[in-house]
């Protein structure tokens, strides 16, 4: 049964993070050749605490959302969420607490961002200044927001979602 409750949450994160980009288009900003759509990594942190292979499969879920409404260069960097979800939720399984995670998966988050979209041609300035440093703060807000969410879950179920702050 634990199992099978593990597939299904992983599902239902997967699901979120293919419809955020399609439904909720229009928080989107873009600056540049950086684009960042609000909550699109929360499903990814929800994931992570479920373990690796939920974050994985939530990482390329977000990659296959992007792809449907963003083409290609997007969907490549989202595509990034499946190595950042898996080194968190390995993190975490350490122990490591939740915000810790955050912070040490950010700069990873911003580095792969950066790296990925080296063959679409664009400049190593905008590369490093809007892409990695916009996809580490992105990482950082809505870290901060799936945190809220984790926290008002813990409350309202009466559960411990984390187990260290």
């Amino acid at each position: 049964m634990k199992d099978t409750k593990m597939i299904v949450y992983s599902a239902l994160l997967t699901a979120l993070a293919i419809v955020i980009p399609i439904a909720f288009g229009f928080l989107s900003i873009q600056l540049g050749p950086f684009t960042a759509t609000l909550a699109a990594h929360v499903p990814l942190f929800l994931a992570i605490l479920l373990g690796p292979a939920s974050a994985a499969m939530v990482g390329i879920g977000s990659g296959i959302g992007f792809l449907i409404t963003k083409g290609s260069y997007v969907a490549a960097r989202a595509f990034m969420h499946t190595f950042v979800g898996v080194v968190g939720a390995i993190l975490i399984k350490k122990g490591v607490s939740y915000r810790k995670m955050v912070a040490i998966t950010a700069p990873l988050h911003g580095m792969l961002e950066a790296l990925i979209v080296i063959p679409f041609g664009i400049t190593l300035e905008k590369i490093i200044i809007t892409v990695g440093v916009g996809s580490t703060l992105h990482h950082i807000v809505d870290g901060i927001i799936a945190f809220a969410i984790v926290q008002a879950l813990s409350k309202a179920l009466n559960l411990k979602l984390i187990k260290s702050v």
